[in-house]
């Protein structure tokens, strides 16, 4: 049986106790909350991790992405940047490989990832058939579902599936005017064979058969925005609705028959926007999970748009969003470097945190108050221990060292805390 079946026998299993306890809810509310499709807990059956929640009441998660492509090919690297992203506080890890052994890099990923591993396997079985058949039109529904098959059988947590993306969401997409039509990759291949093919989406054609893969496994679906607004001027346009309507009738679809789904979303979103985003997602998908891509709320931050990400993701996340990919500074120009991993790592968890405290999560203050307590007593090793990215404080702080050592070089003897401090005590 899959979680949700369990769920909805009001079976309360060892991961739903474990994950309760450390999301503050009692095991019967969230095991409520699986049966009703609005929390997951992605776990294949065949891979052996932590469990993590994510959904309603529960905190905010962060997701990075790695993977090679034709230009730089390293397996070595790769898990490099997977155990920075872990230790800078990545909840979950998705490989976008397209280039050199991709099976392998993603089960050497499997065996050492401590945390739930997701992939989008259109991009192999399009590998795949470009270098032995010579265009993507030539891939078949048999060729995609084995390489889904295959990503299920290795253990694969999550998986992205663009089965909303349709031949009625391409005819509204044709008719819209978009500035920038789909950029989504995943969703770029499909709209190219649909189009040579003149025949449906697969994935959406035979989403039984998709269904049955996951459910085969208990791999949860996270049912891929391949119309997402690639730009402001596109954001919630009728492309994008079109694709999320389908979306939430595919998500029904999914929970019925035992499979746990996420639902992803945009984009480059305006900032005046993204919260109506994630109230139209909320209320057509049912309260699913919603996976935003950020959202990004400027389309001219190029080298800094991990930090348009964080912006948007704190309002999404605030606005009941429950998880968040990560976003680096080299998005829309390179490989991410170690560098960009950790970064992008880290404003992310910035934005779920924030996030989590305009919600009212339990205990998502906790640390802030530590780190005033630390501050208000001049504790820097309180300080630096409570921070993000404790290397890179001790650095700065090194760097121009105050004559007192008990304030900063910024304000030095006329530290506001301690300055007060000493007045407040005076008789």
């Amino acid at each position: 049986m899959t979680r949700i079946e369990l769920a909805k026998k009001g079976v309360i299993t060892e991961e739903v106790e474990l994950v309760a306890a450390s999301e503050g809810l009692t095991p019967e509310q969230l095991t409520s909350d699986l049966a009703a499709g609005v929390s997951v807990i992605p776990i294949n059956r065949n891979h052996r991790i932590n469990p993590l929640g994510i959904g309603r009441n529960m905190r905010t998660k962060i997701n990075a992405n790695i993977g090679t492509s034709k230009d730089r090919i390293s397996i070595e690297e790769e898990m490099e940047k997977l155990a920075v992203l872990v230790k800078y506080g990545a909840d979950a890890v998705m490989d976008l490989s397209t280039g050199g052994p991709i099976r392998e890099l993603r089960q050497m990923m499997l065996k050492k990832s401590p945390v739930a591993v997701g992939t989008v396997p259109i991009y192999e079985a399009i590998v795949r058939t470009v270098a032995e058949k010579g265009s993507i039109a030539q891939m078949t529904a048999d060729d995609l579902f084995d390489v889904i098959e295959k990503h299920a059988a290795d253990g694969v947590d999550f998986i992205t599936a663009h089965a909303g993306l349709t031949m009625k969401a391409i005819e509204r997409l044709k008719n819209e005017g978009r500035i920038l039509d789909v950029v989504s990759r995943g969703g770029s291949f499909l709209v190219e064979w649909i189009i040579y093919n003149e025949r449906e989406n697969p994935l959406y054609e035979q989403y039984d058969r998709l269904c049955d893969i996951a459910y085969k496994y208990d791999m949860t679906l996270s049912l891929g925005d391949g119309m997402r607004p690639g730009c402001l001027a596109d954001a919630t346009d009728r492309t994008q609705l079109e694709e999320l309507l389908t979306l939430g009738e595919l998500r029904d679809r999914a929970v019925e028959r035992g499979v746990q789904v996420i639902i992803e979303g945009p984009g480059h979103v305006p900032l005046n926007q993204v919260e109506l985003n994630v109230k139209i997602e909320k209320e057509i998908c049912k309260g699913a999970p919603f996976y935003v891509l950020g959202p990004l709320v400027t389309d001219i931050g190029m080298g800094y748009d991990h930090i348009t990400a964080a912006i948007g993701g704190a309002v999404a996340g605030a606005a009941g969003a429950d998880f968040l990919c990560y976003v680096t500074p080299s998005e829309h120009i390179r490989l991410p470097t170690m560098e960009d991993v950790k970064e992008g790592v880290i404003v992310s968890k910035l934005a779920a945190h924030a996030a989590d405290i305009a919600k009212g999560i339990k205990g998502a203050m906790d640390a802030d108050v530590k780190m005033a307590k630390a501050r208000k007593a001049l504790d820097w090793n309180g300080q630096i221990a409570l921070s993000l990215n404790p290397e890179k404080v001790r650095e700065w702080r090194a760097e121009i060292p105050p004559t007192e050592t008990e304030v900063c070089s910024k304000c030095g003897e006329f530290c506001a805390i301690r300055t007060v401090e000493r007045a407040l005590k005076k008789k």
